[in-house]
């Protein structure tokens, strides 16, 4: 980046209440699938194993999801820094860190389930996979490259910005970066 600019966009409290509430929400679901279970004449959600199973994965997934954004809700730092060495991503539970602009060879965005997210496409996907220390992250951005191409997704869920907002100030910055 030419400028020497430094963006910073912070994390939205208002957003990661809004997560942590709906997750703690989906969590007491899941207790009451697996404690008492809902009486329905539908056959699907009339069988007890199912309800069972459904409350335990909604249990896990959302506990975790829970912890991660509790996590964030506390700090201070900011969600996304954007310089002259590449993006410092801390916006979510599987945040990548730094990505250098030379180790980038393509911004993508993409839907999925109505979430738009940007896939930072990297050059060595193994090594930002690999300094990640926590088995679950690693683990989740390993899914990530195989499902997208790339273990660096970028998303403003839990971000001060929208989504356009966002794309074209990494896309702007990468390109200013490559010159």
């Amino acid at each position: 980046m030419k400028t020497g600019e430094l963006i910073e966009i912070p994390l939205s409290k208002i957003k990661l209440t809004l997560m942590l509430t709906g997750s703690i929400i989906f969590v007491a679901i899941g207790f009451w699938f697996v404690i008492k279970k809902p009486v329905t004449s539908l056959p699907v959600l009339g069988n007890s194993t199912i309800m069972f199973i459904v409350g335990i994965i909604s249990i896990l997934f959302f506990g975790i999801c829970a912890i991660f954004v509790s996590q964030k809700i506390t700090e201070n730092t900011p969600g996304l820094i954007i310089n002259d060495e590449g993006i410092t991503d801390n916006s979510s539970g599987v945040s990548a860190g730094l990505v250098l602009w030379r180790d980038i060879s393509e911004i993508r965005k993409t839907n999925v389930f109505n979430q738009a997210f940007i896939i930072v496409i990297v050059k060595n996907p193994e090594e930002y996979i690999a300094r990640q220390t926590n088995f679950l992250k690693k683990r989740l951005m390993t899914m990530n490259y195989k499902s997208y191409g790339s273990p660096v997704n970028i998303s403003p869920n839990s971000l001060k910005c929208n989504f356009n907002e966002l794309y074209l100030m990494i896309v702007k910055e990468f390109q200013s970066a490559k010159n």
